[in-house]
């Protein structure tokens, strides 16, 4: 399809604006594709204005359109400058987050994803699922604002804990889920507590609710109790964001006793602790059983929490949920309703013939079992090819590797090193709010096709580091 486009798009210049391109019948017998082919191609080229189409007369050139007028938006410098009062700017540095999100140029590869490769995504189950819940009655009506009965109880039971399908909000995936609960836990200037280092999206969201966030340190056991709280005494901080389960990027795992102690502390502090529980369902194989959700053992509500479809299936599954007790439930939906009103109905519907389907299991073991399988290739040949890099902890879930450059090297130098020798791997900065106390990069184990295109990846690192390193 898209060499027929490019072939026609060349050919244009033939044609006069209005003048009519050969019919789909002369392009199929002239260029030997099939019909479809043809009708892919026309497509694009009408949805980059260059053609148009119309049923039943065939294609035609578009009309020139004159260039709009240049304007002058010099005025929005001033506009969108930080006020003398407010005490957080408002420009927000989402560069943490596209790094994860922008596929990187033609055979780089990618370290530096976020989402399942699509090897490792339930494709046909996706595609099966969409199909049955596309001829569900009602399925393409109006769902409630909180989302379908059946999807907040399913969510509610895989939390635990006694928590209902009445304390379950549907949302549109993770992300939108903690905009909903920053916004509604904390006033814009005040300070949230957060784990150093810690996911760069969350980050993104308290700045741009202008929200200061103010780092807690973490070690191989996650967030250390006693900083917290004195963390908590020294800002008066009302919220917490906390990963517990292979918190990213460090993967730790906060064990029993600390849970316990984030949530006691957090409750004498009067305050919330948003909990990202972000990888549950990217547990490795070998990682033995999980502990509960913090949310599942919280009955004085201090827990709101965030779990998601998407990391485990696909990126364009944007389906999670939002739990929380007490008051502050209503608050939460009042939020999500004046932001998004719902989420579609379809994917809530998809999500839930997906989850309720046979392939479901089996698709969790899979990805269980290659998880585990590519942490252990990554992790060998980052010992071997790179033993400069520092891996002061190998996750038992999640998607990545999260090593210590030598003070060194530079964390700019290498990246744009690994570019060029043909390997994208995520910065460490945007995961501090402060300076950091050393150069990190992060490197993805899910996002690559699979053990050969990795230890291909750690050669090209190699490469990188010899250019840099005396």
């Amino acid at each position: 399809m898209a060499e027929l486009a490019k072939t026609l798009r060349a050919e244009l210049d033939r044609y006069s604006p209005g003048g009519k391109l050969p019919s789909s019948r002369t392009l199929v017998e002239r260029h030997r594709v099939s019909p479809v082919t043809v009708s892919r191609a026309l497509a694009q080229l009408a949805a980059e204005g260059l053609v148009v189409t119309r049923p039943g007369a065939g294609a035609f050139k578009a009309e020139t359109r004159a260039a709009p007028a240049s304007g002058d938006a010099s005025w929005q410098e001033l506009a969108l400058s930080a006020d003398a009062a407010e005490l957080v700017p408002r420009a927000v540095d989402a560069s943490g987050v596209l790094v994860t999100l922008a596929a990187p140029p033609p055979g780089v590869v990618e370290f530096n994803g976020g989402y399942l490769h699509p090897s490792l995504q339930p494709e046909r189950a996706l595609a099966a699922a969409l199909a049955r819940a596309g001829r569900r009655p009602g399925a393409w009506g109006r769902p409630p604002t909180d989302g379908l009965t059946d999807l907040r109880e399913w969510f509610a039971r895989e939390i635990g804990g006694g928590v209902t399908g009445a304390e379950v909000l549907i949302t549109a995936g993770g992300q939108s889920a903690l905009t909903t609960a920053l916004r509604a836990l904390t006033a814009p200037g005040t300070p949230v507590l957060v784990e150093s280092p810690t996911y760069p999206g969350m980050l993104a969201v308290a700045r741009a609710a202008g929200l200061r966030p103010v780092p807690v340190p973490t070690d191989t056991d996650g967030i250390r109790p006693d900083l917290l709280e004195a963390a908590f005494r020294a800002t008066g901080a009302r919220v917490l964001v906390s990963q517990p389960l292979f918190q990213n990027p460090t993967g730790a795992l906060l064990p029993p006793s600390r849970r316990r102690e984030v949530v006691r502390i957090a409750r004498a502090a009067g305050a919330f602790v948003v909990e990202d529980d972000f990888a549950r369902r990217l547990v490795h194989e070998d990682a033995g059983p999980l502990p509960p959700p913090l949310a599942a053992d919280d009955p004085d509500g201090v827990v709101v929490h965030v779990c998601s479809l998407t990391k485990i299936t696909s990126a364009s599954l944007r389906v999670g949920a939002l739990a929380a007790r007490g008051p502050v439930l209503e608050r939460l939906r009042a939020i999500q309703v004046v932001d998004s009103f719902f989420v579609p109905r379809p994917l809530q519907e998809a999500a839930l013939e997906l989850v309720g389907s046979p392939s479901w299991p089996r698709h969790l073991r899979t990805v269980s079992q290659e998880l585990k399988a590519r942490r252990d290739v990554l992790t060998a040949a980052v010992a071997l090819r790179l033993p400069e890099l520092a891996l002061p902890h190998v996750p038992s879930g999640g998607y990545h590797l999260w090593l210590r450059l030598p003070d060194a090297l530079p964390e700019a130098a290498l990246l744009t090193a690994a570019l060029r020798a043909g390997v994208a791997a995520a910065p460490g900065r945007p995961y501090f709010c402060a300076e950091p106390p050393a150069g990190h990069i992060r490197l993805s184990f899910a996002g690559v096709a699979g053990p050969t295109e990795i230890h291909e990846g750690v050669r090209r690192l190699r490469t990188a580091l010899d250019e840099l390193l005396p």
